[in-house]
């Protein structure tokens, strides 16, 4: 270990420059717990926030580029899910996860299979938290009027960018995704056994759509 005073060996500043508008990559969403929980809308695990000054309830989330050119950097946005103003905050929200959801998942937005309807369907937040989709990169004033970098649409597989958002940067080509057939349900038309096993346990955490 170097000597306290000795920092030759600390790591140098990454660029604090905006990212382009419009830059797509494949992010890593997680939640910062706020700690507000309704069971009567089925808020739980302490993942929401509230708002002291306007009453409105959120997801307070950070996005980390995955790979890439900006490999590594963070963005910050709220997903909201109530505002005492109106439905439109919590149906942006809605919207949003709706997105995410089919990108992270490799359903498009018209499918209407039984398979794509499960996965849309969420267990709770907890399926959020550290979901990996490929989202477009935009650029907003902040509270102070200075320009930042946010997450506020997901790249769905209908869209041409979906394809090179999801493309490793390497020359392996793109990764692995699931597919709507991924969240078929498994019908088997062997006869029975005469003795039925064991059943194993669910993996705790498992979404319900993987199941």
């Amino acid at each position: 270990m170097s000597a306290w005073n000795d920092f030759n060996d600390a790591e140098q500043q990454q660029s604090f420059d905006l990212i382009p508008k419009g830059t797509v990559a494949r992010v890593r969403m997680t939640i910062k717990p706020g700690g507000f929980d309704d069971p009567a809308q089925g808020w739980s695990g302490g993942y929401a926030t509230q708002s002291f000054e306007t009453g409105s309830v959120y997801l307070s989330c950070e996005f980390v580029i995955l790979e890439g050119e900006f490999a590594r950097r963070k963005m910050w946005s709220n997903i909201g899910l109530h505002s005492p103003k109106g439905p439109n905050w919590g149906s942006m929200g809605r919207t949003f996860v709706r997105a995410a959801l089919n990108s992270a998942r490799n359903i498009r937005p018209q499918d209407n299979s039984p398979q794509a309807a499960a996965a849309r369907r969420i267990a709770g937040f907890h399926e959020l938290d550290g979901l990996e989709f490929v989202a477009r990169i935009d650029v907003e004033k902040d509270g102070r009027g200075e320009l930042k970098n946010v997450v506020k649409l997901a790249v769905e597989p209908d869209h041409p960018d979906y394809a090179r958002g999801t493309s490793a940067s390497g020359a392996t080509g793109a990764p692995t995704r699931p597919t709507a057939a991924s969240f078929a349900p498994q019908v088997s038309t062997a006869a029975p056994p005469a003795v039925a096993p064991a059943q194993r346990p669910t993996a705790p955490g498992k979404p319900a759509w993987a199941q």
